[in-house]
């Protein structure tokens, strides 16, 4: 299973400190992955959807809020949960929300002790979640600085909170995507370049590698060949701004790098799973640092 998980690409850009996604579902049909970011994951009315975090495995109540490490595998499968409106919400996490200085400042050490433990996954008592519930579908509603005060205070209290359960034995980290000074290089010239034609002979000589070696490369380090990787990240973007600003599909599509509008509703559907219509249609909110 870790070995087949897919390293996604997130919504999540540099200049975001994290990222709030609302919605309401029928179905968990993202695959099993894992991404650098830290992920809290809130579901209500999932009975019976399964949760799959390393080596761990079990079967959701009726809710509950977990947290994720940086690069652990990770997952949720619909499995016997019947229910037609499966709410959830998930925040993405940049590593460097807090920085290690500021985290060594004994007045967030419980921040940082539930940080260190979150490489295993993490699942909250029925109680904190009841109690966060309300503040967590309250942060689409706020804006500016009393948005990211009040995520640090909710982290604040998730750290302080008791009968924190650690759900996988062993971290079953992937190895981290960004400590290659190669893959960092990539990554950063695709995210710069992904609306423009990157060929293979242009990365390759950005890395001083032949086609071939490099193409084994990114195969080796994300599980994608090159073209499926800038794909991916074209596809990030164009999910971001699907429900993050009033341009047209098309608009976005070609935003994005997709000169055929046909080929972008293609390689949507077969990432997402749903038409970018769909997927904007099943999301009830969206919030994010400026």
């Amino acid at each position: 299973m870790i070995d087949n998980a897919h390293r996604e690409i997130t919504r999540l850009i540099p200049e975001d400190s994290f990222l709030v996604e609302e919605r309401v579902k029928d179905d968990f049909d993202f695959p099993i992955h894992f991404h650098p970011e830290y992920e809290l994951n809130f579901i209500f009315k999932g009975k019976g959807v399964r949760r799959i975090i390393g080596d761990h495995s079990e079967n959701i109540d009726d809710l509950e809020l977990v947290l994720t490490g940086p690069n652990i595998v990770h997952g949720w499968e619909l499995n016997k949960c019947t229910c037609k409106e499966i709410y959830e919400i998930t925040i993405h996490i940049h590593q460097d929300l807090l920085n290690e200085k500021t985290l060594a400042r004994r007045i967030f050490k419980p921040i940082k002790d539930m940080f260190n433990r979150s490489k295993h996954g993490i699942l909250f008592s029925r109680e904190t979640t009841i109690k966060i519930m309300p503040r967590l579908m309250a942060l689409t509603r706020i804006s500016g600085i009393e948005y990211y005060l009040e995520f640090i205070s909710i982290l604040n209290d998730l750290g302080n909170s008791e009968n924190q359960r650690k759900l996988s034995n062993s971290s079953a980290v992937k190895e981290d995507f960004h400590n290659s000074d190669k893959i960092k290089t990539v990554y950063e010239y695709i995210q710069e370049n992904f609306n423009k034609t990157i060929t293979l002979n242009e990365i390759s000589e950005l890395v001083n590698m032949s086609p071939v070696t490099f193409n084994r490369f990114i195969k080796k380090r994300t599980g994608k060949t090159f073209i499926a990787y800038v794909n991916d990240t074209r596809i990030s973007f164009a999910s971001r701004w699907l429900l993050d600003s009033e341009l047209s599909i098309g608009e976005i599509a070609f935003k994005c790098g997709f000169n055929n509008i046909a080929n972008f509703n293609r390689l949507f559907k077969k990432s997402k799973q749903c038409t970018p219509k769909e997927f904007k249609e099943q999301f009830v909110g969206i919030k994010k640092t400026l």
